[in-house]
């Protein structure tokens, strides 16, 4: 008896760990989610007049060199409001785990995490899962130096001086030991990816699904769209064709779902869903990160398995996209532009009907929690 009470007590313990865990995690995304909008519209703004009105650039996507001043600014600031979202995210993280001093390491961590590193002539970086994995680190460091006894006149420097130096020298030390094997994995990646080309079509459709939504713009993501941009240099726009496909399944897939099932949605959530549907019809897959970072363990996989099918009936019709870009905005140049659109819609709601369901099987039906829980 004794020891399934120890067992109970342990159970309810890991519990009350990750469902605390999981607010931090929320925190982090309600502070990042308009520098992903505000990305996302901008950048997409920019990518629609580039389209329309512009040639296309050397290897066949939007070429903004020669736009008006006002719609190369467009696209600079959505850039920039992206190159912030790592940093955003990881310093929230950290500051709900710790307070105002897991800031400073929760920032940096994230920065770090977002910085391409160059092997043999090729980049990639930590991105959303490296910020979120050092927002986590960041806030335990932090509240591991605030247990720690110190003399009473060094009390007050410690959370303005000490703590942030401490904490930001292993948080930051820590993502840059990462970031250099991470970019070597995704070489190795794009190396793989290369020799299956003369393999099953079927089987490296899935991968390259896999991959783009795994991370929604983050190092592996990058790795399949890079290759999908490589084999547009060569003339081959079927690797493209099912990148395309996957690119704006997830955050179609994730709105569609907050439209269907509403009442297993909280009203932020149902808010940040119709964000996620115009960043996905513009070709944004981080319109999913909220979702995905709220709640990975059910996300994830089911937005993989969505990018999956749309790559996989894509590359299966013969779709081809000329430009290296993703989603509804680049149908003008695709070839077999209907198997495009019914790629596009049968992951989309292959993701938002098996997230309804893992969430009807596995959780109670959403309550406004503080307005957050997914």
């Amino acid at each position: 008896m004794k020891s399934m009470s120890r067992r109970r007590q342990s159970g309810n313990g890991m519990k009350a760990f990750l469902q605390q865990h999981k607010q931090y995690l929320l925190t982090g995304v309600s502070h990042v989610i308009p520098f992903i909008a505000c990305g996302g519209i901008l950048i997409a703004i920019s990518l629609a007049y580039a389209f329309r009105f512009l040639p296309p650039g050397p290897n066949g996507g939007p070429d903004l060199t020669h736009a008006p001043l006002f719609i190369q600014s467009l696209g600079t600031i959505g850039a920039a409001a992206f190159t912030l979202f790592p940093a955003v995210l990881a310093g929230f993280i950290a500051s709900a785990m710790a307070g105002r001093p897991g800031l400073v390491p929760g920032f940096i961590g994230g920065s770090i995490a977002g910085l391409p590193q160059t092997v043999d002539g090729h980049s990639a970086s930590a991105g959303f899962l490296g910020a979120l994995s050092i927002g986590l680190v960041a806030g335990h460091v932090v509240n591991a130096l605030k247990r720690i006894l110190v003399p009473k006149l060094l009390r007050p420097v410690m959370p303005i001086i000490v703590i942030p130096i401490l904490s930001s020298v292993a948080a930051g030390g820590l993502m840059l030991a990462l970031n250099l094997p991470i970019a070597r994995v995704m070489i190795a990646l794009n190396t793989g990816l290369q020799s299956m080309q003369g393999g099953s079509q079927v089987l490296l459709a899935m991968l390259l699904g896999a991959m783009i939504a795994f991370d929604m713009g983050g190092p592996v993501n990058k790795a399949a769209f890079f290759f999908g941009v490589a084999m547009i240099q060569q003339h081959n726009y079927a690797i493209m064709g099912a990148c395309a496909a996957a690119i704006c399944t997830p955050p179609l897939g994730l709105g569609l779902a907050t439209l269907l099932g509403r009442g297993q949605w909280t009203e932020e959530q149902r808010e940040s869903g119709m964000a996620a549907l115009g960043m996905g019809m513009i070709g944004i897959t981080e319109g999913a990160i909220p979702f995905a970072a709220a709640d990975p363990l059910r996300v994830i996989p089911t937005i993989m398995l969505g990018s999956m099918v749309s790559a996989t009936v894509a590359m299966l019709g013969g779709v081809g996209d000329h430009a290296p870009h993703g989603g509804p905005i680049v149908l003008p140049v695709v070839d077999h532009r209907l198997v495009y659109v019914l790629a596009i819609v049968a992951g989309s709601l292959t993701v938002a009907v098996v997230i309804n369901l893992v969430k009807k099987f596995t959780d109670k039906p959403a309550v406004a929690l503080a307005g957050k829980t997914l």
